[in-house]
């Protein structure tokens, strides 16, 4: 036998003897293994120095009922039913119970990310607290968000005819049979299935356009930025004219943020007010009633500038006080339709806010970005829709290939330190070995072992949601 020969037979063992190492499970959990991307098809896939590892990951994969909680290892620690397909996103409360919106399949609002109830399942499973929002008028849809006294902000659609839109200066050539605006409302919960409504907002009361004159509202749309153009983004066939699909909540300032992926642009909204003044343009810490506060992402939706800083986004939050970056503003940008091609990029903006209000410089600043992930595009990440992304207290980020079903820890300098693909599809769990499809999630978030819905809980970490690994998973 040659040289070559030997060599090659060496070297084959070799790699046998590797694999078949990185296939066991080790022991001793104190070790970080080693653990090559290329044999995992779904669960974990990496766990390299630098990741978070001191906490746990909740998601609710689009096509399927149940609710996970897994360690950083893929673990599985907790599951919820439910009903319900999720509608869309879901938290864990400080008392360890799960609020999740559910999908009703209404046939009316028969769009993306469309729910219809609300649920709160304790630790044990049982469904303590539900509140339906689904009709020929109205549904919730994508997120919600609890407030520390306990009520729950909601984002719905609120259908509009063609008459009612046109009286409010809609272009007649640009309108379907219905318009779906927008509404927040603020839910007391009360009993197991009821509730109150004790604060709303609704979009249709702070419109503006410079179409017909005759009504009431028109202006300029360049001077009148705390509105929104009716005619903006509009058409004949598209029903879903704004399309919320995030909502969020500064206790300190007592105000409200939210996504509009139709309009590329996030909005902060004044929750300071009575439903009166958020009717109309005045009160509240503000002054400004239920106008928005602040815009960003798109001056071409108020007449200003030329340029658009967000695609179709998503997940638009206020990163947590003591963490990097805090009190500002973190996005996941989608970038479906990004000028120069489609791409996904993590953004953090810095709003120029001043007591309760926000410098008035048009277009709105920041004209940069404080921080941000795949700008041009090294890493190939291209979500087209649903997705988010999450700082955490180390400086990480955790970010959620929606479509894909795939999530990413980043360090602070883009390095990839963690990942997981969801294993679960419409068709259920997928077998380790299998290509991952249909295995969509919203989004996913992290909470550390120290959280307080953790408290008197005991959490202990079994298999993996699929059936079987490839490589140990076993890490710190």
């Amino acid at each position: 036998m040659t040289n070559k020969k030997i060599a090659v037979v060496i070297s084959s063992i070799f790699i046998f003897i590797m694999v078949i190492s990185c296939s066991t499970s080790n022991d001793n959990p104190s070790e970080t293994p080693v653990i090559p991307a290329v044999l995992n098809t779904v669960g974990l896939i990496r766990n390299d120095a630098g990741a978070l590892n001191d906490g746990y990951v909740l998601f609710a994969p689009i096509g399927s009922n149940t609710t996970y909680l897994i360690d950083k290892c893929g673990k599985q620690v907790k599951t919820w039913a439910s009903s319900y397909k999720p509608g869309q996103s879901c938290y864990l409360l400080s008392d360890g119970s799960l609020l999740r919106p559910g999908n009703t399949n209404n046939t009316t609002f028969n769009a993306g990310g469309k729910g219809g109830i609300i649920e709160k399942i304790d630790w044990n499973g049982n469904v303590t607290w539900s509140y339906t929002i689904s009709d020929a008028l109205q549904c919730q849809h994508h997120d919600v968000k609890a407030l520390p006294n306990g009520n729950i902000l909601v984002i719905a659609w609120e259908s509009k005819t063609n008459t009612e839109a046109i009286a409010q200066g809609r272009n007649p050539n640009l309108v379907p049979t219905t318009v779906w605006s927008e509404q927040i409302i603020e839910i007391k919960p009360t009993g197991t299935s009821g509730g109150t409504i004790v604060w709303e907002w609704h979009l249709w009361d702070h419109l503006v356009q410079d179409f017909d004159a005759s009504k009431a509202n028109f202006n300029t749309v360049a001077s009148s930025s705390k509105l929104i153009n009716i005619n903006y983004n509009a058409s004949a066939t598209n029903q879903d004219w704004i399309h919320l699909n995030s909502i969020d909540y500064n206790a300190s300032l007592d105000q409200i943020l939210v996504s509009s992926h139709s309009f590329n642009e996030v909005w902060i909204i004044d929750h300071s007010t009575t439903t009166a003044q958020a009717k109309s343009h005045a009160g509240g810490n503000s002054g400004n009633g239920g106008d928005l506060l602040y815009r960003w992402g798109n001056s071409l939706a108020y007449n200003t500038g030329t340029t658009t800083q967000l695609f179709g986004q998503h997940n638009a939050y206020w990163i947590e006080s003591g963490f990097p970056f805090e009190n500002q503003i973190m996005i996941f940008n989608n970038g479906n339709g990004r000028t120069g091609g489609n791409y996904s990029t993590i953004e953090i903006i810095k709003p120029p806010v001043s007591g309760y209000n926000y410098t008035q410089t048009l277009p709105y600043l920041p004209a940069t970005t404080s921080w941000n992930y795949n700008y041009g595009n090294p890493n190939s990440l291209y979500a087209q829709n649903i997705s988010g992304a999450q700082q955490l207290s180390n400086g990480n980020v955790l970010f959620c290939n929606g479509p894909a079903g795939i999530f990413t820890e980043i360090n602070s300098s883009g390095t990839t330190v963690w990942q997981y693909i969801n294993p679960v599809s419409t068709s259920g769990v997928l077998k380790q070995g299998v290509t991952a499809a249909q295995n969509s999630v919203f989004r996913s978030t992290f909470y550390p072992k120290t959280y307080s819905g953790f408290t008197g809980h005991t959490l202990i970490s079994g298999s993996t949601i699929e059936d079987v690994n490839l490589i140990s998973t076993s890490c710190k």
